[in-house]
């Protein structure tokens, strides 16, 4: 009776994960002039199931939903992008009209208006080079200052002139769908001060920032800091994030040179909520093999953020990644049905408990390598409470268990965290999975290109 149950909690996953099935259940039909087929179409115009998540709070999260047909749009290019967003990037934030847009192919964030491809030194100031910053900066010759002077304010433009080219500013009442392999590269999809938003079946990759800062006091030793995420979500309500595959594609860090001994890295976050950002549902995304996945609340400052911040994850996949996953402030931050898969010497932790923050995780799965153990999956960023229940762990070649993520952390960490953060989840669209079945949905059902487009 019990297997029989199991089994169609699985079925009733795989069915109406996210909606696929209202798409996958009409005709394909045939394509219109647009070139999108019918469940494309629909998929378009799919607003979040109710209760999904924090995203479904207040108005819920329709996006495009209500989009006029000169409103929908197939996008191929950077240019076709923008001008789909409202067609003036520095102002497209401020396009409040409902819009749809689909992406095939490759967007590269690089390319120009005349379509050839730039590269970092097309967008470095012309009294910026990383050889002069190198010099210049030596801890040995500088020591354990922050860079100061004209080489630095060479850099700072530098990011200035990139920041233009590459950060993609979306406005409000949005939805954003990739159609099958599509790929968003070297760009950041910019959602700030802009509500209903929707970003669905995108592959968005390699984010690099063309001109890290040397940072020296950051750490023991200094640190190099990248500006740029992959998707960022700034002072903006009712966002879902869906079905997305974020990565460094061929572009890891760890295949970076080591400056000032430290790394050398390119790459942000994967996807952060931060700046008073609230109700936002993450729901069957792929991260993988990315050192920094999710910030959730960007500052230790008691102030705006308080009473923001509420985040929905659910059935996404964090694979070979390394940290924040997520690290929160302040939110109240609901996390179940994830799985994890961790692994590697890099690794740091999985859920990073900060300043005021409010976690509640429950029925996640996570698959840890040598070296790993389940103490190692908490970190207390001045944080003082995670409520977790449900969730199992398998260490190594060991089976899979139940394991109280708290007693585990407290048992080798000093002070103690506690573990009612106050507030019960109360927004959910479906049935919460047990933990055991989580790597099974999650794998079949989590990343770009499962959506029947």
């Amino acid at each position: 009776m019990r297997s029989s149950r199991l089994t169609a909690a699985v079925v009733g996953s795989l069915l109406v994960v996210s909606g696929a099935l209202v798409a996958a259940a009409q005709p394909a039909g045939a394509h219109g002039r647009d070139g999108l087929s019918l469940p494309a179409r629909l998929l378009g115009r799919q607003a979040l199931p109710a209760r999904d998540g924090w995203a479904a709070a207040g108005p819920g999260t329709s996006g495009g939903a209500a989009a006029t047909p000169d409103q929908v749009h197939v996008v191929r290019t950077r240019t076709e992008l923008v001008h789909a967003l409202g067609g003036d990037n520095a102002t497209n934030r401020q396009n409040t009209t409902p819009k749809i847009i689909f992406v095939r192919g490759l967007v590269d964030g690089f390319e120009a208006a005349d379509g050839r491809l730039l590269d970092c030194a097309d967008l470095a100031d012309p009294e910026y080079s990383l050889d002069a910053y190198l010099a210049a900066y030596d801890p040995a010759s500088w020591g354990r200052v922050a860079p100061a002077g004209p080489l630095e304010q060479a850099r700072v433009r530098s990011v200035a002139n990139q920041t233009r080219q590459t950060q993609i500013n979306v406005g409000s009442n949005t939805t954003i769908v990739g159609l099958r392999g599509a790929t968003l590269s070297g760009l950041t999809l910019m959602v700030d001060t802009a509500d209903n938003v929707i970003v669905r079946n995108l592959t968005l990759s390699d984010a690099r920032d063309c001109f890290p800062a040397w940072s020296p006091t950051d750490g023991d030793a200094g640190n190099w800091n990248s500006q740029f995420d992959l998707m960022s979500v700034r002072r903006s309500e009712n966002v879902w994030v869906d079905h997305n595959t974020f990565t460094d594609g061929d572009n890891p860090d760890s295949g970076l040179p080591v400056h000032f001994g430290r790394p050398y890295t390119v790459h942000d976050g994967s996807l952060d909520i931060t700046h008073t950002a609230s109700r936002v549902t993450a729901s069957y995304n792929r991260f993988v093999a990315r050192d920094k996945v999710m910030l959730i609340g960007s500052s230790n400052t008691v102030g705006p953020d308080v009473g923001r911040l509420d985040v929905t994850l659910h059935h996404n996949l964090f694979d070979g990644t390394m940290q924040r996953l997520p690290r929160v402030r302040f939110g109240r931050v609901e996390i179940y049905n994830n799985a994890y898969r961790l692994a590697g010497a890099e690794f740091g932790y999985a859920i990073g408990v900060g300043v005021q923050s409010a976690v509640y995780a429950e029925h996640n799965h996570f698959t840890l390598g040598t070296g790993i153990t389940a103490a190692d999956l908490l970190y207390d960023w001045s944080g003082t409470a995670i409520t977790e229940r449900g969730n199992w762990v398998r260490e190594g070649r060991g089976p899979a268990r139940l394991v109280s993520l708290l007693a585990a952390y407290n048992a080798e960490h000093e002070p103690d965290l506690g573990g009612d953060v106050g507030w019960t989840p109360t927004l959910r669209s479906g049935p919460v999975l047990p933990a055991p079945l989580v790597p099974l949905v999650v794998q079949a059902l989590a990343g770009a290109d499962r959506l029947p487009v």
